[in-house]
């Protein structure tokens, strides 16, 4: 049977589980995941004398001051950067085999988490989570022992937002470099997210009444919510449609599977006929819509047309059918949790209708194997929905929120895997 074969390798998601109904049904058993490994740690050996050796490393301080030490035994270059959502500092380096106690670097005051290891061919890097914005300078850098210790000396100290934020903003990501979500985290950890931004082409979509099109307010926030993702760990992304080009419900689909998504994230910003009605809504799939409105939505966007089902070239009819119920009922409870994880980031930060989260037939979200949500982030028919969807300052904030659901998403799952 053929119907998660590609997808067997997935580390994250509802095909893992969808595979394991499989497993069932034809009576054969997919062992389940071992513990995930630690960051991976460069061993020494006699082939690797370019590689720097970290020997020492200690950390003291409180809430508004932690002060880093770390002995090599030969001075190397760094680099220092910054992100958001969570909060880190990054601290760059040569290829470096960390030779210090596993428990000789714990979280204290303003750092809450740390991890180091190796992040690409010839690359080192360390990770610090912080409890509060902090930047981390550089305060001492000398040699010990008649030179045959180079000790770095940093201090984080605490900053307030606005300085944080400008620190992150100002941060450059070489080209080796620039993708911390790609090594940051094991590929055993990585959660590939497809963004689909809602029509395009000649499917201009809803029609705001100051004359914005939906496919270019979803294009436009799909761009910003890639670019927040990318700041994430343990994502990776690809997107249905890069450009203003029509592009079809199925293969919209198909995109999500090709790319083996562990989430398909929907981007719409529909018009209605209540003009009053304002505010984002998280849809799921549903084979009966949760009210009128849903369905009404569902109608519009996916209107008659077929979707790539599952291959199911080598199984019986009835044997097929249940096999795709079963994997979609699996994935559906992973579309709910991630619904609620980006009402849960909106909540408070972004207007909400009533009863935010709902669900329906969209077309869009019925690829067995890949939990998906469809996300209405305002009504184009509402005046002032229409301004803020339009208004780049609001998206990029929305934006963040919405990628920072994605990893808390992921923390759960991982959670649940531990």
């Amino acid at each position: 049977m053929r119907l998660f074969a590609n997808h067997q390798d997935r580390k994250i998601g509802g095909a893992r589980a969808a595979a394991r109904l499989c497993a069932c049904l034809v009576a054969f058993m997919i062992g389940a995941a071992g513990a995930w490994p630690a960051p991976a740690r460069a061993a020494p050996d006699d082939a690797g004398t370019s590689r720097h050796v970290a020997i020492a490393a200690r950390i003291a301080g409180d809430d508004n001051r932690v002060r880093l030490v770390l002995d090599f035994e030969r001075k190397p270059d760094f680099a220092l950067r910054y992100l958001e959502n969570p909060d880190r500092v990054v601290i760059d380096l040569p290829e470096t085999v960390f030779a210090f106690p596993d428990d000789a670097l714990q979280p204290r005051g303003l750092v809450s988490s740390l991890r180091y290891g190796s992040s690409g061919e010839g690359r080192a890097r360390m990770v610090f989570e912080l409890a509060a914005p902090a930047r981390m300078e550089l305060v001492e850098a000398t040699e010990e022992a008649e030179g045959s210790i180079h000790r770095l000396v940093f201090d984080a100290v605490a900053i307030d937002r606005a300085a944080f934020s400008t620190r992150v903003a100002e941060s450059v990501w070489s080209d080796s470099a620039k993708d911390p979500a790609k090594t940051d985290a094991s590929p055993s950890d990585t959660l590939t997210i497809v963004i689909d931004a809602g029509h395009g082409g000649i499917d201009g979509g809803a029609e705001g009444p100051a004359g914005s099109m939906e496919k270019d307010v979803t294009l436009a926030f799909a761009e910003a919510f890639k670019a927040a993702l990318e700041q994430e760990d343990g994502i990776r992304v690809a997107m249905t449609r890069t450009d203003d080009s029509f592009l079809s419900l199925s293969a919209r689909v198909r995109k999500a599977r090709e790319e083996q998504a562990d989430l398909l994230i929907s981007l719409h910003a529909d018009s209605i006929n209540i003009k009053s009605l304002r505010g984002a809504t998280v849809y799921t799939l549903s084979d009966k819509a949760s009210d009128a409105l849903a369905q009404s939505l569902a109608d519009q966007e996916s209107g008659d047309e077929a979707i790539v089902g599952a291959s199911l070239d080598d199984a019986p009819e009835a044997v097929a059918a249940i096999l795709v119920d079963l994997a979609r009922t699996e994935t559906r409870v992973f579309s709910t949790g991630l619904a609620r994880q980006v009402l849960q980031s909106f909540e408070g930060q972004v207007k909400l209708i009533n009863n935010p989260l709902r669900h329906a037939g969209f077309r869009v979200l019925q690829a067995p194997d890949v939990p998906s949500v469809l996300v209405e982030m305002g009504y184009l028919s509402n005046r002032e929905d229409e301004k803020l969807l339009t208004d780049e300052e609001w998206r990029q904030d929305t934006a963040r929120l919405l990628a920072q659901s994605v990893q808390n998403y992921r923390k759960t799952i991982l959670a649940g895997r531990r």
